[in-house]
C-alpha cells in the first residue's frame, strides 16, 4: 500500500498493471472507442491484464448482449452496472478453473455520450469497476459519473482513457483510503476537463464507508462544486435531479433546520408558484448548505456534520444541495447549466443586504454590476422573507425597507419595479423570533422549550443521537 497518492503517469499505472498476473479483466465501453483497452496495449504486456475488450455500439447488440434498463437509456448509472454484472460473471466463470487460484479479477465498464459531430449535447459518462480485493472474494463496485468539458470529442476520448486507468489502479491500489482514490482519479488530466459529481461505493469491502460524506469530499478535493441529495438521503446526479426543472432553493446553515427555516422555503415556494409554467410537479426544491462564509472562506465544517444537518432536513422531506458557491450570481449559474426554466431564491433580509453591499464583491472585476448582472439575466428572481426589528419597538420590516447606498437605489428600485426581487409572507410572526444560533447554545443544557422551535421529528433525532452538543 502506498503511503501517498502516486503521481505516476497512466502509461506506468497501465504496465504496473499489466506486470501483475494476479490482476486480470475485462474491459467494456461504448460511446467513445476503446481508451482505456488503448492505454493498456499502449503501456505493453497487455496481455498480462486484458482477457477481453469490447465495445457494443449498436443498440440491437448492446441489449442482446446487456438487456434493456428501466427508462431504456444508455448513458446511465442502470446500464453501466448491467455491464458490470455481465462482464463480471464472465470473466469469472470462464477462467476461474483455468487460472492461478491468486487471481483477482475485474471488469471495467464506461457508457458514455460524448461530443456529438452534429448536435449539442450533454457530454457524461457513467463509469465504474467491479473488483476482488483479493482472491476469490465476493467484488465490490466503484462507480462514478463523470461531466466531460472539453470541446472535442477526441479530447474527450483521450480524458476518458486516464480516467479509466486511475479508477482501475485506485480501486487496487488505494481501496483503503477512498479519499486518496478519489484524489487519485484526476492524476494526469488537466484541470477543468471533466467534473465528477457523484461516486459510489458498494460491496462487502466498503461496508463501513459512508457515501455521503465520502461524495461531500468530491467537493473537497475540487472535483466538482455541489452534490446533491434526494429526500431519501441518496446521492443525485445534477444533470439528472434538475433536467427540465423550475428550481427554488433557499440557503442556510440548517444547523438545526428549524421552523422558521420551513416557513421561508414553504412561503417561497407558494410565491414561486405564482409564476407562469411553475408547480409542484415540475419544480425541485433545495435547501442550499454552503460550505463557505459569506467572504469565501471555507468554514472547514467536517462531513460528519453536514451530513447530519442533511439527514435533518432529508426527514422532513427535502432535497439537498451542499456547495462551495459564495455568491448567488455563481449558485444560479451552476442550475442554469442543467436547466433553462425558472429559478428561485429564497433569502432573508440579512441576505439581501449582503446582496446589495460592495465590499462582498472584492475580486469580481466588474464589481457589484457585474454580480447583478450575472444574478439577473434570465427567469431569476429572489423572495425575501422579512424580519423583526431587533429595537423594542419589534416591528416587522420587509424588502421594501432595506436602506441601500445612493448609487444602489435606482438599481434597486428597477429591480423591485421589474419583480426581480419580490416579498413573501410570514405565517407566523412569533416564528422570526427563531435563532438556530441561540437553539445550539441551549442543547448542552438538555431537553428545554427549544423542542418548540423544530419540527417533533428534528427535536426527537437531535434528543435521541445526542447531536450537535445536545446532552440529556
Amino acid at each position: 500500500m502506498e503511503n501517498n497518492v502516486s503521481s505516476r503517469s497512466t502509461l506506468t499505472k497501465a504496465l504496473r498493471l499489466n506486470l501483475d498476473e494476479k490482476k486480470y479483466g475485462t474491459i467494456a465501453e461504448i460511446g467513445a472507442g476503446q481508451e482505456v483497452a488503448r492505454q493498456f496495449f499502449l503501456a505493453g504486456a497487455a496481455a498480462g491484464t486484458v482477457a477481453k475488450s469490447i465495445s457494443a455500439y449498436d443498440m440491437q447488440f448492446s441489449d442482446a448482449i446487456y438487456g434493456t434498463q428501466e427508462g431504456g437509456r444508455y448513458v446511465s448509472k442502470a446500464r453501466v452496472k448491467a455491464m458490470l454484472d455481465k462482464e463480471f460473471e464472465l470473466v469469472v466463470s470462464r477462467l476461474s478453473t483455468t487460472r492461478p487460484r491468486s487471481s483477482r479479477y475485474f471488469s471495467y465498464a464506461a457508457t458514455v455520450s460524448a461530443k456529438s459531430f452534429n448536435r449539442s449535447n450533454e457530454c457524461h459518462a457513467w463509469c465504474g469497476i467491479r473488483v476482488q480485493m483479493y482472491p476469490q472474494a465476493e467484488p465490490s463496485d466503484i462507480i462514478v459519473h463523470v461531466r466531460m468539458l472539453e470541446d472535442t470529442a477526441e479530447k474527450q476520448q483521450d480524458t476518458l482513457g486516464v480516467l479509466g486507468i486511475n479508477l482501475i489502479y485506485g480501486a487496487y491500489y488505494y481501496y483503503e483510503n477512498p479519499r486518496m482514490l478519489i484524489d487519485s482519479l484526476t492524476d494526469s488530466l488537466s484541470s477543468g476537463v471533466i467534473e465528477i459529481d457523484s461516486i459510489e461505493f458498494k460491496g462487502p469491502y466498503f461496508e463501513d464507508i459512508g457515501n455521503r460524506a465520502t461524495n461531500l469530499y468530491l467537493i473537497r478535493s475540487w472535483k466538482t462544486r455541489a452534490i446533491m441529495f434526494t429526500p431519501d438521503g441518496q446521492v443525485a446526479v445534477p444533470a439528472e435531479m434538475l433536467y427540465k426543472k423550475n428550481v427554488l432553493t433557499t440557503r442556510g446553515s440548517f444547523k438545526p433546520v428549524t421552523k422558521l427555516n420551513s416557513d421561508m422555503i414553504q412561503q417561497g415556494f407558494e410565491a414561486f408558484k405564482q409564476l407562469d409554467n411553475v408547480d409542484d410537479s415540475n419544480t425541485i426544491v433545495l435547501a442550499e448548505i454552503s460550505l463557505n462564509d459569506s467572504y469565501g472562506k471555507d468554514l472547514l465544517v467536517p462531513e460528519a456534520d453536514l451530513v447530519t444537518r442533511v439527514e435533518l432536513l432529508n426527514e422532513l422531506g427535502y432535497s439537498v444541495m451542499v456547495s462551495d458557491y459564495t455568491r448567488y450570481f455563481s449558485l444560479r449559474a451552476y442550475f442554469r447549466q442543467y436547466t433553462a426554466r425558472q429559478i428561485g431564491i429564497v433569502l432573508g433580509m440579512v441576505n439581501i443586504k449582503e446582496i446589495f453591499d460592495e465590499k462582498k464583491y472584492v475580486g469580481v472585476e466588474g464589481g457589484i454590476l457585474e454580480g447583478f448582472g450575472k444574478l439577473f439575466p434570465d427567469n431569476t428572481r429572489l423572495f425575501v422573507y422579512p424580519e423583526l426589528d431587533n429595537s423594542s419597538s419589534n416591528a416587522l420590516h420587509d424588502f421594501t425597507d432595506i436602506k441601500v447606498q445612493e448609487n444602489m437605489r435606482f438599481l434597486y428600485q428597477h429591480l423591485l419595479e421589474n419583480q426581480f426581487i419580490q416579498g413573501i409572507e410570514c405565517s407566523d410572526t412569533s416564528l422570526l423570533e427563531i435563532y438556530s444560533r441561540e437553539i445550539l447554545s441551549q442543547l448542552p443544557n438538555g431537553r428545554g422549550s427549544w423542542e418548540s422551535q423544530l419540527a417533533d421529528t428534528t427535536a426527537q433525532h437531535i434528543i435521541k443521537d445526542r447531536l450537535f452538543g445536545y446532552r440529556g
